[in-house]
């Protein structure tokens, strides 16, 4: 695929190339990292496996590039983002074929993460303009004891180099998500992509590259992480770390010392049902949220809600009479804020559930080529893990509401009755498209159950009292709540944050530029009041 084309010159006989200094080039190392078709469960891909001495030279180049660059019209850093937005956007399907590929997304949802990734690099753009070109003046006599002989100019100036580390799932958007704040905001950018996903992320790289930034400035070095990982993240040119992940990020997060960290790692996004709830729309949100469900979407036309199906999506997304839509993709539960648990009222669990299990009945199971809801998940590791939790929660009395089912990376979609606080999948994230019900018998039990969970992503809850539905959100200890939804990210310029083992700092647009940026404040000293003019 990438020897043809535009992007023909990323590649190596059989490898892909790592970027850096404006160039595409082959490690030194002779060696590379192999990537597994969750699908086939075979080598689809290689890229370079970079040495340390490599990754010395990238920081070493984003440095000077990033000095230069600091100093390039704000407005002229815009242009060049939505220059590479565009071309993003113009080869979204070779990348979505890698997506494809790598992670087993299915077809639509790919070109979707794609387009979606444009969107939000032109939309940084936008709002960095705004956000950056904003200075602050303060003069000394509104505080106490002070007069009139201080003027204070402050404004926002870049932090250095970003080491962005996205996850498997989104490898392009997360990955976007951390490269265009950083590159609005003045700073170099070292990307360091997942092995799922890598390749897919290199071509997203390539649409940079294409669009003309200035060389050394942006950068992406693939490799193992027993070779590169901690040499990256406590490396001294590094001034700024933004990661998505899991457990890896709190090892970082001890090692990194003193620069500003971004993390987002993972959640146990608890769904708290009341008995005054929607109880149709209630399941649709489950099995939305746990897995991934696409004929509910809803659109805002012309003013008018309409529900239509994904495939009218694919066609008219772009069509000048849709102004607003809310895709739900989950990718199999692989998705930090899929629904993880659900915690109902006892009361009407039975009536739920029943209606739970007719939607997933529809749910489609199979290769992502043909674009079915269900697809394998990334490795045959993680699809282990998940049988792990299914297989304890069967020792523990679970009642499983379909037949566990797996073959290779794939499973079906299971949905556990009657789990109690024992078992581990009522704690532990299992990335996959299985989703545990507690049975509750008052909300106290579903807060206390969501607060002591070691993460604090996002949460939602389901009743018509939207006075009962604040006091519960208040009292929910984690960085978002939704209010009759599933938990989501997007849009992607709103806050999204996790408290606990969720994550560090704030995430969404505007955060972010802000995150990657530090004040830098000028003092003007003028005489003093007793000197006077006229």
């Amino acid at each position: 695929m990438a020897g043809t084309h535009v992007f023909g010159e990323i590649i190596d006989g059989e490898v892909y190339k790592y970027y850096a200094d404006g160039e595409w080039k082959t490690s030194a190392s002779g060696k590379s990292v192999s990537i597994i078709n969750p699908t086939t469960r075979k080598p689809q891909f290689k890229v370079q496996a970079c040495t340390q001495e490599e990754v010395n030279k990238v920081m070493e180049a984003a440095k000077v590039a990033q000095k230069l660059w600091a100093r390039t019209p704000l407005w002229k850093r815009a242009e060049l983002l939505h220059k590479a937005a565009a071309i993003l956007k113009e080869h979204k399907s070779p990348i979505a074929e890698c997506l494809v590929k790598e992670i087993a997304k299915p077809a639509r949802d790919a070109v979707t993460e794609v387009v979606r990734s444009g969107d939000l690099v032109s939309y940084t753009a936008e709002e960095g303009v705004r956000v950056l070109g904003e200075g602050k003046f303060l003069v000394s006599d509104s505080f106490p004891g002070n007069e009139r002989t201080k003027y204070c100019l402050s404004s926002k100036i870049p932090l250095g180099v970003v080491l962005a580390i996205p996850p498997f799932n989104y490898p392009v958007n997360l990955a976007v998500s951390k490269i265009a704040p950083a590159l609005i905001a003045g700073n170099a950018l070292v990307l360091k992509p997942p092995t799922q996903g890598a390749v897919a992320a290199l071509h997203m790289i390539h649409c940079f590259h294409l669009a003309g930034f200035p060389k050394g400035l942006i950068s992406a070095v693939t490799g193992k992480g027993s070779e590169i990982g901690d040499f990256l993240t406590m490396h001294p040119g590094v001034n700024c770390i933004s990661f998505t992940g899991g457990d890896t990020g709190i090892a970082i997060s001890k090692k990194a010392g003193m620069i500003p960290l971004q993390m987002e790692l993972g959640g146990k996004d608890a769904c708290i049902v009341l008995e005054d709830a929607d109880l149709d729309l209630v399941a649709a949100n489950i099995v939305k949220g746990g897995y991934s469900y696409r004929s509910i979407l809803i659109f805002i036309s012309c003013g008018n809600l309409e529900e239509v199906s994904t495939d009218f999506i694919c066609r008219r997304l772009y069509s000048a009479r849709f102004k607003f839509c809310l895709p739900f993709v989950h990718h199999s539960g692989q998705r930090c804020t899929a629904v993880k648990v659900v915690l109902i009222m006892d009361s009407i669990a039975d009536v739920v559930i029943e209606k739970v299990k007719a939607k997933m009945a529809k749910l489609t199971v199979g290769p992502p080529e043909e674009n079915c809801d269900i697809t394998p998940v990334v490795t045959e590791s993680s699809a282990n893990f998940i049988e792990d939790l299914v297989m304890d929660a069967k020792e523990k009395g679970a009642t499983f509401c379909q037949e566990y089912r797996r073959e290779g990376n794939l499973i079906w979609p299971l949905l556990l009755d009657h789990v109690r606080p024992d078992m581990r999948i009522a704690w532990e994230e299992p990335f996959g498209p299985v989703l545990p019900v507690i049975r509750i018998t008052n909300v106290e039990e579903g807060i206390h159950h969501c607060n002591a969970s070691n993460f604090g992503l996002q949460g939602c809850i389901f009743t018509r009292d939207i006075n009962k539905a604040i006091m519960i959100s208040d009292a929910m200890e984690t960085g978002t709540v939704q209010i009759n939804s599933a938990p989501a990210r997007g849009p992607d310029h709103f806050p999204f944050q996790g408290l606990k083992e969720s994550g560090i700092g704030s995430q969404g647009i505007t955060n972010t530029i802000n995150m990657m940026t530090k004040i830098k404040s000028t003092v003007i000293n003028l005489p003093s009041a007793s000197y006077t003019i006229g």
